[in-house]
């Protein structure tokens, strides 16, 4: 294919991602337990851009709205951030490891992130062991410590929005450097070395995890279990900011390095003729990778093989290529269809998205594998 017909094609992909981006929303935001139907969902919408309110005085188009603007909207935006900023942080992997069955799940990130949310919610949460301790000592520090409310439920939650990401990035962090150390970059083996370094680091990770559990609260359990499935129950406005400004400024970020990135797939040496720092490059870009995980973990839990599934879908419409941007409004789409099946899928309950990813992706990643041997 030469370049022009490749380059149009690209544009018309990304034409088409983009109006799907905007449809999208609109289209998941009828599907739920509540009966709404497309056409009200594009009334509430139009009034709301265009400040027309057609049916105010009636109690069941207030009860409506505010199940798409509060319940459903955030819900379905942060599936979408958490879908292009997983599909993202996937395909960067794979490139800056030569590794095509590199993914934030397989590489032990996700469950390093998972573990270090864990860890702050059962110890420091408002049914953690620090107030269980707090509560059983009896002194008079203890007593001063719990009246000025700092472990209360209110309190945890006014700064449990920045606890939880820094807790799963210092896990997260703690999990590349261990598969970094396991595998080794200088050798011949390095890919598979990795991949296996990866998934004895997220096994790892997981055993830590449980054992934290087992000595946690039963409350602090129950709760805990969100990170362990993967959800996006938990959406709302006020937690959108962090994973939105996050992903946004990595895909900036990933978009102003991409020719070094992409140089490193060609080979270190290629690279190093060309001016690029591997090392550093490299190091920097799994770090990146980390923060976009540990951000998506404390946000929505662990949801595994987006990374993986996403940047081979896109290079199989795009040989040879990098397109970032594409990746990012598929990965995010994909994941929107993905809860709405988890929404949708049982009568009356919610599946976990997590499991959903992991049924498909697994069924991928033997594909993978299939297709390389």
């Amino acid at each position: 294919m030469s370049l022009a017909a490749t380059s149009f094609k690209y544009k018309a992909l990304l034409f088409v991602t983009a109006l799907l981006t905007l449809i999208t929303p609109i289209a998941a935001a009828s599907f739920g337990a509540a009966n709404i139907s497309f056409e009200q969902v594009i009334t509430l919408f139009s009034s709301s851009i265009f400040g027309i309110e057609p049916f105010a005085s009636n109690n069941t188009s207030a009860i409506t709205q505010r199940i798409v603007f509060e319940l459903r909207l955030p819900r379905i935006l942060l599936a979408f951030i958490a879908g292009a900023g997983l599909a993202l942080a996937g395909s960067v992997l794979q490139t800056v490891t030569r590794n095509p069955l590199a993914d934030p799940y397989l590489f032990g990130i996700s469950s390093g992130a998972s573990f270090g949310a864990v860890l702050v919610l059962s110890f420091f949460g408002s049914q953690g062991l620090v107030q269980q301790w707090l509560s059983e000592s009896g002194s008079h520090l203890a007593d001063a410590l719990l009246r000025s409310g700092w472990f209360s439920h209110d309190a945890w939650w006014s700064w449990s929005s920045l606890s939880l990401p820094i807790g799963a990035f210092i896990g997260a962090c703690f999990s590349v450097l261990l598969v970094l150390s396991l595998s080794g970059f200088g050798r011949a083996s390095q890919v598979e070395r990795m991949l296996l370094s990866g998934v004895a680091t997220s096994f790892m990770f997981g055993a830590l995890t449980s054992l934290v559990l087992y000595f946690s609260s039963p409350q602090a359990a129950a709760s805990v279990l969100f990170w362990s499935l993967g959800s996006f129950a938990k959406a709302s406005w006020d937690g959108l900011v962090i994973p939105a400004v996050v992903v946004c400024s990595s895909i900036l970020i990933i978009l102003a390095f991409k020719r070094q990135v992409v140089a490193i797939q060609a080979g270190d040496e290629t690279a190093h003729s060309l001016g690029v720092n591997v090392a550093k490059l490299r190091l920097y870009m799994l770090l990146l990778c980390s923060l976009i995980t540990a951000v998506l973990v404390a946000s929505c839990g662990g949801i595994g093989f987006v990374g993986l599934m996403i940047p081979h879908t896109v290079r199989l419409l795009f040989p040879g290529h990098q397109p970032i941007l594409i990746t990012a409004l598929v990965g995010g789409l994909f994941m929107i269809w993905i809860d709405v099946l988890a929404r949708c899928l049982l009568a009356n309950q919610e599946l976990p998205v997590g499991i959903i990813t992991a049924a498909i992706g697994s069924v991928f990643f033997l594909f993978v594998l299939r297709h390389r041997r």
